[in-house]
């Protein structure tokens, strides 16, 4: 996992149980198995091969065998595989390979909790709230109500509207609640964003009815 744009680091996991030197071997990232990434061939970095949009975002680090891919976007998502490549008699044989999986994290904004009605409410009316949260990556799981009154805690699930942003790729998320007044009860209402079970939760600030 890695943050949208900060730089995500793609490991070998190559033992070099042999201690052979990088002037010996072709080092390689592919990313889906279609694009070339980086390519370091014996001991030099060559830019023939690569996809264009990883020209000058990559780096290796020779000792750890991680290359280093710059300021990750959401169009870095996807299955990587580095392969290793020695010299053997004239030709090439592959003596290394592994794959890793990048996921792309962008954060949240903090869930907002906004009245959608003017005036004061009176008892028995319904009050009519809107959550929102925004420019978040990856689709969140589901947002849902928080009712508090006196020792009790309900929760509401209502529908999530999901859009998603045509150029940046991140997500923004709405819900709407409609819930009768009650009277000489204070009631606290707040609204949790679940992004998955890695990635934990977001709760708003609660509103005090």
């Amino acid at each position: 996992k890695s943050f949208l744009n900060h730089t995500a680091y793609l490991s070998c996991y190559f033992p070099n149980s042999q201690e052979i030197e990088i002037k010996d071997l072709r080092v390689f990232w592919q990313k889906d198995s279609v694009e070339v990434v980086h390519e370091v061939y014996h001991g030099q970095e060559k830019h023939d091969n690569l996809s264009p949009k990883y020209i000058n975002r990559t780096k290796m680090d020779i000792d750890k065998w991680t290359l280093q891919l710059l300021n990750a976007g959401i169009v870095d998502e996807g299955h990587y595989t580095c392969i290793i490549q020695q010299k053997d008699k004239g030709s090439s044989k592959v003596i290394h390979t592994s794959e890793c999986l990048l996921h792309i994290i962008a954060n949240y904004s903090q869930p907002e909790i906004a009245r959608l009605h003017t005036g004061e409410l009176k008892p028995n009316e319904y009050l009519n709230l809107s959550c929102s949260s925004s420019g978040g990556y990856p689709e969140p799981k589901q947002m849902m109500w928080l009712i508090s009154q006196e020792n009790t805690t309900t929760r509401l699930m209502s529908q999530m509207n999901v859009s998603q942003d045509a150029v940046t790729k991140l997500y923004n998320v709405t819900s709407k609640l409609n819930i009768p007044v009650t009277t000489n009860t204070l009631t606290n209402i707040s609204c949790l964003l679940h992004l998955g079970e890695q990635l934990g939760s977001l709760v708003s600030v609660p509103l005090a009815i």
